[in-house]
């Protein structure tokens, strides 16, 4: 019975496997995105503190990634209240 279960259901463990990959991949490119925003931050304040970017053209470019990093951090958050739902 278990061999003829395996066979039945081996199609959707392959498909829930390329799901997982794709939920993988995903995840570790929006951690890449985050990171690559910050670093980004970092070297806008640098600028600024150097003196090689002026005040306005800082606040601009600032809330530009602020609001990119907003949007990743919302996403983050709102995958993982979809994950703590569906494990409950």
């Amino acid at each position: 019975m278990l061999l003829i279960d395996d066979l039945l259901f081996a199609p959707l463990h392959g498909l829930l496997w390329v799901a997982r990959k794709v939920d993988d991949a995903l995840s570790q490119e929006q951690e890449k995105e985050e990171e690559e925003l910050k670093a980004r931050l970092r070297e806008l304040y640098l600028r600024l503190e150097a003196g090689q970017l002026g005040e306005q053209e800082f606040e601009t470019q600032e809330a530009e990634l602020l609001d990119r990093l907003d949007a990743i951090l919302a996403r983050q958050e709102a995958e993982g209240v979809e994950a703590g739902e569906e494990e409950t």
